[in-house]
């Protein structure tokens, strides 16, 4: 497996595809094109990006991807202005099927079923690379953004594959507006859809969830009120109460994502020390309109599941990127195996920018593939796919590593 990444940062939406194609074939010396990663700026004309990639590598060669906030590669990390990256994959034995299903907006589990259902006989494979608009509905000056959900898509896709297969992959999104996402989808673009990458061959996949989370303190809440992504009530008392004391103020109720707090649920022992690995986070979007409940980004919580406030530490974010880039690096070459090229499908809200951090905590990630000479394409996902405890999951404020060796 040969690949080339390329970037740039051109408002020219035709020019950019171009530039990325041709610099990531000059960086990967590559002969041949079987498969390209593609993510664009939201800011960017999809549709004419999209052409000038296929106006370098053809119209037969599958690309999947879509919008993003920003782009990071071995050598470039930005999400300013109109950043877009590619990764192109030259390899004798990587196979891929690619499947597309639209009508994300309108059941997320019968599009997720009709998914599987177009890859279930194609291959037996070792990765399900999956992409998906995160926004249903754009926000207005009257409501916040709709989401579509991953646990359901996730859920359909289940029903028909193999449940120990790997799901990775994530929640596209544009902007910090929630503004429409597009899909890349093979030989189109679309939106509102969710798009399927079966892969196999001789390579392995290695993985590593990072967020860097920890309680802030050892109290269960137990959720009484939830309706969708609305979370009202903790312990039968009205969740904007227990937050307003946990900040001493109510200056919270102004920041889209709240800073600082991210709801945990935790599952390993309830008991045990906190471990990073076993829990998953739920951003809080924010305070809802009328005052009276925080949305949270996936609706996937019910009533009577138990939560911690978890504290979004900068500090312990920037160490976890890097002790777990390097471990899941030291975990490859133990098993005797070479690292090929990775993937980092990275937290919007992890930027510095979001993190109010001085360093972005993927330059740490960014320097052990340096240093291991190892191809990397990332970039900023609203939700973040893969599993955990041996079942594919959404997570929020996640890294998520995934590195293809051989």
């Amino acid at each position: 497996m040969n690949v080339g990444v390329g970037w740039c940062n051109e408002k020219n939406a035709f020019l950019a595809g171009k530039n990325v194609a041709e610099n990531a074939i000059e960086n990967g010396g590559l002969f041949r094109y079987d498969f390209v990663i593609a993510f664009c700026s939201g800011q960017l004309d999809h549709n004419n990006f999209f052409e000038g990639i296929q106006s370098v590598v053809g119209t037969e060669v599958p690309v999947i991807g879509g919008s993003a906030i920003g782009i990071i590669t071995n050598d470039y990390l930005s999400y300013e202005g109109y950043p877009a990256g590619i990764a192109i994959i030259q390899s004798d034995n990587l196979q891929h099927k690619v499947a597309v299903t639209g009508n994300l907006d309108k059941d997320e589990k019968t599009a997720g079923s009709r998914l599987a259902e177009k890859l279930a006989d194609e291959l037996k494979g070792k990765l399900l690379l999956l992409f998906y608009d995160s926004i249903k509905t754009p926000p207005t000056e009257e409501a916040p953004p709709v989401l579509n959900a991953s646990s359901p898509l996730i859920q359909g896709i289940e029903k028909n594959l193999i449940s120990t297969m790997p799901i990775i992959g994530a929640g596209l999104i544009g902007d910090y507006d929630f503004g429409p996402t597009k899909q890349f989808c093979g030989s189109c673009v679309d939106s509102q859809c969710a798009v399927g990458a079966m892969l196999s061959g001789d390579f392995t996949p290695y993985f590593r969830i990072m967020h860097g989370c920890s309680p802030l303190d050892g109290v269960y809440h137990k959720i009484t009120k939830i309706e969708g992504s609305a979370i009202y009530e903790l312990d039968g008392k009205p969740v904007v109460e227990i937050i307003d004391e946990l900040y001493g103020n109510n200056n919270w109720h102004k920041r889209y994502p709240v800073d600082l707090l991210t709801i945990g649920i935790n599952y390993g022992g309830k008991f045990d020390e906190p471990e990073e690995a076993n829990y998953v986070n739920r951003l809080i979007m924010g305070v809802l309109p009328d005052g009276q409940g925080i949305n949270i980004f996936e609706p996937d919580l019910a009533p009577g599941l138990e939560i911690q406030f978890m504290l979004r530490d900068s500090s312990t974010m920037i160490q976890s990127a890097r002790q777990n880039s390097d471990t899941i690096m030291e975990r490859i070459r133990s098993d005797g195996k070479k690292a090929l090229f990775g993937i980092y499908i990275d937290c919007a809200g992890r930027t510095a920018r979001q993190s109010n951090t001085i360093t972005e905590e993927a330059i740490e990630v960014q320097k052990v593939f340096n240093e291991n000479q190892t191809p990397l394409i990332g970039f900023y996902s609203g939700v973040e796919v893969a599993p955990l405890f041996q079942k594919s999951r959404g997570l929020d404020w996640t890294g998520v590593l995934l590195i293809f060796a051989k």
